[in-house]
């Protein structure tokens, strides 16, 4: 044996080798560390309050970077706090989805039969709802608020997991490994949490962080529509909706919670990408 493959530090500088060969990873995982960290320290970094007032729809100054808004508000300081409503709405409907629908997917795909046919002909189902139509039908059912906006999400994401957790699923019952958990007696339970959830989880990773991309647009779409209950509140979609009636007057009310979607949504698509490369990469290698 060489003594090459006795040093320790020879897997660190594998995973190094193999990150440096996916710069969307560290593109994106700078872009998503500078969007957590804004909506974690709003308080500290935002120059105003968020409900403070001064002139109404000022142009860029030393005072205002990105000047006021129609309601005399800071438009720095409203992007920067409404980085919080977008990550915890965001976070907690694609983990909505992510329980939902990798729950429906891996018992579709380990169970099979009638068990597969239903659960994929609901999926069907569900995908002919128009996104727009799920999140009206949510509003029905509860109220127009946060809470719906969330849901609506989630609802909207579940059957990407369902799909591609299913289909992952019906090929890995058939690796010579699980067949041989199965002939030694392995419990279903067993196979679940030890087996096809460690086997699927890189694929989980990818959709997650694919799925927030997605969902930061379809929290500010719904929260532009109205969906998110008090238009008030500091939260990128309520921005544009304040900020359109005054093109005229000013353009930054609007450019720039623009523009902290766009960059959101790319660090996020660069993430999950690089990600899929690099799980593509280290399956490759063995």
């Amino acid at each position: 044996m060489s003594t090459a493959s006795l040093d320790p530090a020879r897997p660190v500088s594998s995973i190094k080798s193999r990150l440096t060969k996916v710069p969307g990873l560290w593109i994106g995982g700078a872009l998503i560390f500078a969007f957590a960290f804004t909506a974690m320290f709003a308080s500290v970094i935002a120059p105003y309050s968020p409900d403070e007032r001064f002139g109404q729809n000022e142009p860029p100054s030393a005072a205002h970077w990105l000047g006021t808004d129609s309601n005399e508000k800071d438009v720095l300081t409203r992007v920067i706090y409404g980085s919080r409503l977008s990550l915890v709405a965001s976070i907690a409907s694609i983990s909505c989805a992510v329980v939902v629908g990798v729950g429906l997917g891996m018992l579709a795909g380990y169970r099979g039969g009638r068990t597969d046919m239903f659960v994929m002909r609901l999926i069907d189902i569900w995908l002919s709802f128009p996104s727009l139509l799920i999140a009206f039908l949510v509003i029905a059912a509860l109220r127009p608020g946060w809470p719906a906006v969330i849901l609506a999400v989630a609802l909207i994401n579940v059957p990407v997991f369902v799909r591609q957790v299913r289909a992952e699923m019906l090929s890995l019952k058939h690796a010579a490994y699980v067949e041989a958990a199965i002939a030694a007696g392995a419990k279903p339970s067993y196979l679940v949490i030890f087996v096809f959830l460690p086997a699927v989880s890189g694929t989980i990773w990818v959709l997650a962080t694919l799925g927030l991309g997605h969902a930061i647009l379809e929290v500010a779409g719904l929260s532009f529509l109205g969906i998110a209950g008090d238009p008030s509140h500091a939260e990128w979609g309520a921005m544009l909706v304040e900020a359109k009636e005054y093109l005229h007057a000013t353009i930054w009310p609007a450019l720039a919670p623009g523009i902290a979607i766009s960059l959101t949504i790319l660090g996020f698509n660069l993430f999950g990408d690089g990600l899929r490369e690099l799980f593509s990469r280290r399956s490759r290698s063995f």
